[in-house]
């Protein structure tokens, strides 16, 4: 069962994708649409709320154009105004009606947004709602030639936003609007519980990780002092529970991932997320069954089912506790599943993913330091790569489109641990890839089991610094996401540097570098060879 445990963690941990984001671009960067005075504003999203006859009834989201008045931020300074019909629809000639003041709401097509933005702003209109023919919102840029001394702002609103706002003023009701473009805090407090999630899971997997390792280690140490010759089978089923990576496997799992990654954009479509949501689950399953286990067994009541087994077809010798604690986790799997789209749903799958994470860092183990240097190394290249260089190739960021769940229907696949932006007035997740944590928080869990095996300290060992470098490393990346205006940022773009940069210069310093690098652990010479001096020759 260890091993059919250890293959399934390993295929789900290929599976992850490594980034880190947060609820969505509020300003999209354009480099591709000219820009000139006059015509030079971010596409920023707008909030447009509405109220019918005074009564607030709901709130619509647009997108600013290139050209026209910047919008303000705050909703207290946005004036509730009249809205109107344009006469004629299109607005691409002078409308009839005169506004004095009001937001005028015309129809897309027909004539150029700047010219319709100039006829409204003619006829004194305060604000211009165009609304586009699709359900997607575009960006509205300035013609070359184009008078662009606008000094309104011009808001575009998806189609079906528009037919709701005819239907009311159709109908004689009486329809104002405010405009607002809300800007994200600098810090808000769901990064810093995201941060603090992220570090304790490491912690809590390092310190399992290297108790696991050190008990090996005494078991062996107790067999080779008594000069048993059971040793080589009790080392072997000592680790038969542990897949520990070679330098090709480290290669191999970052290719996987990003041929699983391609196929991910290419078939991103509601039922895959519905399979990557099962597999989710069986993992997040047989992850949390391991913790709970693990955890129960430290209490002395459950140490009698946790010792004692029992023959299961298909998955061999199981344990009472095992047996006992599996129906709650599916259950809680299978409830998150059903239940995954109401607010606070969240919760279980966190749950779900840090106790898959925690047990994916206690069976899959990096050897030495050779390893964990060529396993982030390509992690490093691989969050570069489909962040930023697979714009070139796909005209958008593979890893950003995957992770928000595009053309799926859904709120983003479900290998993330995310967290609601409580201060955010545009709402949406902070969110980090599990392989942010994963990938890292290996090379940290070795740094403690060998800082154990070797009988470190906290001063003198690896583990303190490696966790510190990983906590700035995550620290740095949530400062740039936030000087990015919330794009996404390749976590290991971070991470990396500050983790091993950290490791393979304190190795160096203090002379373990080669050590690190080979063995991965300290040389235990065998109790039974006995050294004799050399003895010169008469």
């Amino acid at each position: 069962m260890e091993i059919n445990r250890g293959v399934l963690i390993i295929i789900l941990a290929v599976v992850l994708s490594a980034r880190l984001g947060s609820a969505g671009d509020i300003v999209h960067q354009d480099n591709v649409a000219p820009k000139r005075p006059g015509c030079a504003n971010n596409f920023v999203l707008v909030k447009v709320p509405i109220w019918i006859n005074g009564e607030e009834d709901m709130e619509y989201v647009g997108v600013g154009a290139r050209f026209g008045l910047t919008l303000e931020s705050k909703e207290k300074h946005a004036n509730h105004t009249r809205l109107a019909l344009a006469d004629p629809p299109d607005c691409c000639s002078k409308p009839r009606n005169q506004l004095t003041g009001d937001v005028i709401l015309v129809n897309r097509g027909n004539c150029s947004f700047t010219v319709k933005a100039n006829f409204a702003e003619e006829v004194g209109a305060s604000a211009i709602l165009i609304i586009n023919n699709q359900t997607e919102l575009f960006k509205m840029v300035c013609e070359s030639n184009a008078d662009v001394d606008i000094k309104i702002p011009a808001v575009m609103l998806p189609q079906d936003a528009g037919s709701n706002l005819k239907k009311y003023i159709n109908n004689n009701t009486t329809v104002s609007v405010a405009l607002y473009s809300p800007k994200r805090p600098a810090v808000d407090v769901a990064e810093v519980f995201l941060w603090l999630m992220a570090v304790g899971t490491i912690l809590s997997a390092s310190y399992w990780s290297a108790w696991t390792a050190r008990e090996v280690a005494i078991e062996q140490d107790k067999l080779l002092k008594d000069g048993s010759q059971e040793f080589l089978q009790v080392g072997s089923a000592g680790s038969s529970g542990f897949v520990d990576i070679n330098t090709m496997s480290a290669i191999l799992f970052v290719v996987i991932a990003s041929c699983f990654l391609v196929m991910l954009y290419k078939l991103m479509s509601f039922w895959f997320v519905e399979v990557l949501v099962i597999l989710f689950c069986i993992g997040g399953v047989e992850g949390l069954q391991t913790c709970l286990v693990a955890l129960l067994s430290c209490f002395r009541w459950f140490q009698h089912f946790a010792e004692s087994f029992i023959k299961v077809p298909f998955f061999g010798a199981v344990s009472h506790l095992t047996l006992a604690v599996c129906p709650f986790c599916v259950a809680f799997a299978v409830v998150w599943a059903v239940y995954r789209r109401i607010s606070f749903a969240w919760i279980g799958q966190d749950i779900l993913g840090i106790a898959l994470i925690i047990t994916v860092l206690q069976i899959v183990r990096v050897p030495n330091l050779k390893v964990g240097t060529v396993l982030l190394g390509c992690g490093f290249l691989y969050d570069i790569f489909w962040v930023f260089v697979s714009k070139w190739w796909f005209h958008e960021s593979v890893m950003i489109v995957v992770a928000r769940g595009d053309k799926s229907g859904e709120d983003g696949i479900p290998m993330l641990l995310k967290i609601p932006r409580m201060f955010d007035p545009w709402g949406g997740y902070s969110v980090i890839g599990f392989g942010d944590i994963i990938l890292p928080g290996l090379l940290v869990a070795f740094s403690l089991r060998y800082d154990w095996l070797t009988k470190k300290n906290l001063r003198t060992g690896y583990f303190v610094w490696a966790m510190t470098a990983y906590g700035l490393g995550l620290l740095v990346t949530y400062v740039a996401l936030n000087m990015m205006d919330g794009h996404g940022q390749p976590a290991l773009l971070y991470i990396v540097p500050f983790t091993l940069g950290t490791f393979i210069s304190l190795g160096k310093k203090r002379g373990d570098l080669k050590t690190l690098w080979t063995r991965g652990e300290p040389e235990r010479p065998c109790p039974h060879v006995q050294l004799q001096p050399l003895q010169q020759k008469e």
